[in-house]
């Protein structure tokens, strides 16, 4: 079972403490004092330019929320969306002191830190009054053209006209999902919610599977957009790709997903450039407690950056809005499944970043055990590693020893996009492997909760040894669990036939 705090060089001794730096921000670091500190990556906020922020309140409830909100409107700043739930607030501001300012007018009472959740200013137009929204409280990467999300390292989208066939789905076999169908294929009581780049609900594989009220567009500068085509794919296929494997219907067109008997909410957290924020993110987590998803499927990583630092104070304010989130959802319900990652990293003793910032110039940057890819290394979230049609990792593939919790086929797998069926590679595809299980899991047996749902998915996993290591990255642990494999490869029949 991971642990809060995993260290990526060696167990950390000393406790987490508060950290006050950088023009006013409240940020919790990580005190490791065996290890650098991660690099700084500055970022200039001239008056008069519109960044985004998250502003974290002390305590999670109406109260405090509306202290730290009145703080953000005396700084010179707006409200785009405000969550009591989790004391989080989303704002615009374009003024230089605006995160000093805020600490300072909530005078140490109600905010805990205040961060950047991104390098440059905003895109989005920033409202300049919050409505009222339903379940709302409150008024591949490049960094200038469009992306796939999580680093996604893909084939090509091959779209066919004709029936590409359930037969040629050996990732359904190797994980025996074609046989768990046959046993349960899953209900219409389990909602999976697929936080991505929108689902294509016309496509003949998916139309009897979304679940139009449940889903929502959070790209709008992290407010929930219930509009009727909000939540639809625009630039990329990523997730009508992802929701396919999930659950695509068991129809006799095209392919089967791992769950064709459940239903899906099209949780839109990448925008038209292909950035996911961590705006977004908060959002699609938050909604995904507050309508009841059992399931989410996280086939990404949070932009901008690939590792988010305790000791860097924006970054650790971005970490603890996007975990009270996760904890949020979790709390109400939803397990998580995410994508361990593309970049062939060992994430247990990776110590350099050269990828991020993503949306402006990146840094080459020392990184340390407080610096985490999220939302795959969070507590509560199930990792996932890609393995080959033969079992072996794949070669993009993240690992790393008490990182990796499960593995499930991520090369070259055939998948719904718009158009058609095609083919994609990436740890985006084997994460809706197991977003397929957990919700065979929790169709067999509903009382379970999150937590007994992550551990029995790794406790029902095919144990896969290391085997022979060749030119390639050494793989340590046991058959048991490993660094690459996790506890084994994900099963599916084992899923909905064991109690």
């Amino acid at each position: 079972m991971r642990t809060t705090s995993r260290a990526r060089l060696a167990a950390v001794g000393a406790a987490a403490a508060l950290l006050i730096a950088g023009a006013g921000n409240v940020a919790v670091a990580v005190d490791t004092p065996d290890e650098p500190p991660s690099t700084p990556v500055p970022v200039a906020t001239p008056d008069g330019q519109t960044f985004s922020y998250v502003v974290n309140a002390k305590h999670a409830n109406p109260g405090q929320t509306m202290l730290a909100e009145r703080a953000v409107r005396d700084a010179g700043g707006v409200v785009v969306q405000s969550w009591p739930e989790i004391g989080v607030v989303v704002a615009h501001a374009a003024r230089a002191d605006f995160r000093a300012d805020v600490v300072r007018l909530a005078r140490g009472h109600a905010v805990e830190s205040v961060g950047l959740t991104r390098t440059v200013p905003v895109s989005e137009a920033t409202p300049s009054a919050v409505a009222d929204v339903p379940g709302a409280k409150g008024g591949p990467r490049e960094a200038t053209v469009t992306k796939e999300p999580g680093a996604d390292v893909s084939d090509g989208t091959a779209v066919t006209a004709a029936d590409p066939g359930e037969a040629t789905q050996w990732d359904m076999a190797m994980i025996k999902a074609d046989q768990a169908i046959a046993v349960n294929p899953g209900s219409k009581d389990v909602l999976v919610g697929v936080l991505d780049s929108g689902i294509d609900a016309s496509h003949p594989d998916l139309a009897s599977q979304v679940d139009a009220a449940a889903s929502v567009n959070c790209t709008a500068a992290g407010r929930p957009d219930t509009s009727p085509t909000g939540w639809l794919p625009t630039t990329s296929d990523h997730g009508t790709h992802v929701a396919g494997t999930i659950a695509a219907a068991d129809n006799g067109v095209g392919v089967v997903g791992v769950a064709p008997g459940v239903r899906l909410a099209s949780v839109k957290v990448v925008n038209d450039d292909g950035f996911i924020y961590p705006e977004y993110a908060v959002c699609g987590f938050v909604w995904a407690g507050l309508h009841g998803v059992d399931v989410t499927n996280n086939s990404y990583y949070i932009d901008p950056f690939e590792y988010w630092c305790d000791d860097q104070p924006d970054q650790a304010a971005v970490k603890q809005a996007v975990r009270r989130a996760i904890d949020f959802s979790t709390d109400h319900g939803a397990v998580h499944a995410a994508a361990a990652g593309n970049s062939a990293a060992d994430l247990a003793t990776n110590t350099r970043d050269t990828a991020s910032p993503n949306d402006s110039t990146a840094v080459d940057r020392t990184i340390n055990s407080g610096c985490e890819d999220l939302p795959t290394e969070a507590d509560g979230v199930v990792t996932v590693s890609s393995v080959t049609r033969t079992g072996a990792l794949s070669s993009f593939s993240n690992r790393g020893l008490g990182k990796i919790d499960v593995a499930a086929p991520g090369s070259s797998i055939l998948s719904t996009v718009p158009g058609g069926w095609g083919l994609k590679s990436g740890t985006s595809m084997a994460s809706p492997h197991v977003a397929g299980v957990l919700a065979l899991m929790k169709s067999a047996h509903p009382g379970w909760t999150p937590a007994m749902l992550e551990q029995a998915v790794r406790d029902q996993a095919d144990d896969r040894p290391c085997g022979t290591t060749g030119a390639g990255p050494v793989c340590v642990g046991t058959p048991e669990e490993n660094s690459f494999f996790g506890d084994g490869i994900a099963d599916a029949l084992d899923a909905v036939t064991l109690g």
